[in-house]
């Protein structure tokens, strides 16, 4: 019989699925809204957006078979939308800021308590029960559940996608973390011991980098009518869910037309002052050193 939680955990497990159930009302009022208005919209590489595209991209939030739990979904696409809508946007992000941080409370509170959390909002709503029973869908995917909706701050003349394919998140190891981490991986190994010897050949207070190669994405450049009262023409930022910009007459801004798919080979220059050494020092982990 599976343990119960804690009473403690049972309350914040109510709270969640009460988060949930008005995150997705707040997401239902939303779509309902956008497709009484049908503003204008662009959906990258649509000639024709189907109906009920907001509702598929704004609803996704699973894991489906096989999925790599590291990867999202990526639903690019422009609206122009008006005040109302901005609104109705505004406070899905709200709710699910708010579903986020509760979630990351019962993480480190009550970590045991998760999986359960996230058997059990699948059936909060029978929206979410009749996608799950016709696409085949899994587990609640966390990352796509509270990915914010991006609205510009202003209204936007122009709009410049482009694929960013060459981008990498760096973390500083000690040489003692190095071996930390080498040493959780099987010591028994030819070359775990060969990498072991390598990080004993160098100073012990050298800084070392693991290095993680980020998937591609879509940047989008907006480009303001006017100044924003910090004296910023454009602001830049990642694609991945559908972009409102304000616009009450609902009038698209200009908008260029990216590949469909992300650059095969490197488009932008190497820096010149790139920190890191060519070479991977230690292949299991990813790490370089420092020029």
């Amino acid at each position: 019989m599976p343990e119960q939680p804690s009473p403690s955990a049972y309350h914040l497990l109510l709270q969640l699925e009460q988060q949930f159930d008005t995150l997705i009302n707040t997401i239902e009022t939303a779509v309902s809204l956008f497709e009484r208005q049908q503003p204008a919209s662009w959906v990258f590489h649509q000639a024709t957006p189907a109906r009920h595209w907001l509702r598929e991209a704004l609803f996704d939030m699973w894991h489906e078979q096989d999925q790599d739990g590291r990867e999202t979904r990526n639903y690019i696409a422009i609206v122009a939308a008006n005040d109302e809508l901005l609104a109705a946007v505004d406070t899905v992000n709200q709710a699910k800021k708010s579903f986020a941080e509760l979630l990351q409370h019962i993480k480190q509170a009550f970590p045991q308590t998760l999986s359960d959390a996230k058997s059990r909002l699948p059936q909060r709503h029978p929206y979410v029960d009749e996608a799950l029973r016709r696409n085949g869908l899994a587990r609640l995917h966390l990352k796509q559940s509270w990915r914010q909706l991006p609205i510009a701050q202003a209204p936007v003349s122009r709009v410049r996608f482009a694929w960013y394919s060459s981008g990498r998140s760096i973390k500083r190891l000690s040489v003692q973390e190095a071996e930390q981490k080498l040493l959780k991986l099987d010591t028994d190994a030819a070359h775990i011991r060969i990498q072991l010897r390598k990080l004993a050949s160098i100073p012990s207070g050298e800084v070392l980098a693991q290095v993680q190669t980020q998937a591609p994405l879509m940047r989008a450049n907006l480009f303001f009518t006017e100044p924003l009262d910090d004296g910023h023409t454009r602001r830049a930022l990642n694609a991945a869910m559908p972009i409102f910009v304000p616009d009450n007459d609902q009038r698209l801004p200009h908008i260029n037309l990216p590949a469909l798919q992300p650059p095969t080979t490197r488009t932008r220059a190497r820096r010149r002052d790139e920190k890191l050494e060519p070479d991977v020092f230690l292949p299991s982990l990813r790490v370089y050193r420092y020029r």
